[in-house]
Parts: structure tokens; C-alpha cells; sequence
């Protein structure tokens, strides 16, 4: 496997995670460094995008002649799909989103989502997780490695240092951390891989001391 550290800044080179069955590449794009994520499953060279957020030309030449069976939208905000509708145009790829953000995605969905979903990756497949708090719908990605430590795509819920952003609402953010707690950090090992919506990559096990502190701050 070639050496992966997931930084990556707009404009500059991307990174690729090689898996035994997944390629996993992240580029940064658009004004609010957004992270989007393209998989390929190395049996059937199916791929699928995770979050047009901006820069249709980039995504679009990482896509390549391979084609695109799929583009995920992790949460209904407009800096994670404004290159949605050009990538759609241009791949015919099946739109993917929460069933609870959906409709505030102006690309219409295929196929909505609820918690425990299962959504192909040619062989292999990615689990929805819906996390509630950042937005009603948001839903993270877990691709369970056969051959390894899980992998987390995680959106805007869940970043190195905290969770994601809930607007100073106290129960949204409830809502976040008792499901970041629940449905991740009590369930996924500390190698777990974490892939958030911007910035750098990280683990739960680095950021599982910290679990107490954010609570205790509210943010």
C-alpha cells in the first residue's frame, strides 16, 4: 500500500487509501475546503462519489472514463452538493441521500437512505449511519474492511476535535453527541479510520479521550 496521511489542500495533489478490495481518494475543493471522497472497488472498478461539493471539473477528471455508479450527499448543506448536478448531468449516476435531508438537496434523490442501509461499492458496501444534530438527515458512511480496520466517512458530524456544528442548540446538540457516542464510538474500534467532511483525516481512538470535554463544553 503507498503511504496515506490524508492532507490535502485545494488545488494541490490528492491522497489515496489503498485498501485490499477499496481505493479511497480525497481531494479538497471549493472556497470552504471541502473534502470529497471517491471509492473504487478494485474487483469491479465500480466507483462511487462521496459529496459533490464544489469544482465539477476536478471531480470530474478524478472520475475519469471509469464512470460513476453513485454520488452519496452526507447532509443537506450547499457546500457539500454544488458540483451535484453538473457531476449528475454528466455520469448518470444514481443520487443518494438521508431520507430526512433529501428534500432540501436541489438535485432530486434516487434513493433515500435510513439507518442501517446498505449501498453498494461494485463487491463491496458502505452502512448508513443517521446522525442526528448537524442537520436532521446527516448520515455517516462505514466501509467494514475485511482485511483491516473500518473506514468512516463521516460528513459534517464528526471531525478531529469535536463534533460538527449545531448552531449553539443545546438539544441538537444533545442529539449529536449521544449519537456520535452510541452509534460510533461505542460500536467501532479505536483503529477506526475517520474521513470528515473538511479538514484532516483521524481516528476514534485519538479522539475518544476527548469524548467527556466535549460534553462538558456543549460544542
Amino acid at each position: 500500500m503507498s503511504e496515506y496521511h490524508g492532507n490535502v489542500k485545494v488545488g494541490g495533489p490528492v491522497q489515496t487509501h489503498e485498501l485490499a478490495e477499496l481505493m479511497i481518494t480525497k481531494v479538497a475543493v471549493g472556497p470552504m475546503d471541502n473534502n470529497a471522497y471517491l471509492l473504487r472497488c478494485r474487483r469491479t472498478d465500480e466507483q462511487v462519489l462521496i459529496d459533490a461539493a464544489n469544482d465539477a471539473h476536478t471531480l470530474l477528471n478524478l472520475i475519469g472514463d471509469a464512470g460513476l455508479a453513485r454520488v452519496i450527499t452526507t447532509h443537506r448543506h450547499q457546500d457539500h452538493w454544488q458540483a451535484l448536478a453538473e457531476v449528475v448531468a454528466r455520469t448518470n449516476a444514481t443520487t443518494v441521500a438521508g431520507r430526512y435531508d433529501a428534500d432540501h438537496i436541489p438535485v432530486p434523490t434516487d434513493e433515500l437512505v435510513d439507518d442501517d442501509a446498505g449501498i453498494p461499492v461494485g463487491r463491496s458496501t458502505l452502512r448508513v449511519i443517521h446522525l442526528v444534530g448537524h442537520t436532521p438527515g446527516s448520515i455517516a458512511l462505514l466501509y467494514d474492511d475485511p482485511a483491516g480496520a473500518p473506514h468512516l466517512f463521516t460528513g459534517d458530524s464528526l471531525f478531529p476535535g469535536g463534533v460538527g456544528n449545531t448552531q449553539g442548540d443545546a438539544e441538537r446538540f444533545t442529539s449529536l453527541i449521544n449519537d456520535v457516542e452510541t452509534k460510533l464510538f461505542a460500536k467501532l474500534p479505536d483503529e477506526t479510520w475517520v474521513y470528515p467532511g473538511h479538514g484532516a483525516d483521524t481516528t476514534l481512538g485519538d479522539e475518544r479521550p476527548s469524548l467527556p470535554e466535549w460534553r462538558e463544553r456543549g460544542w
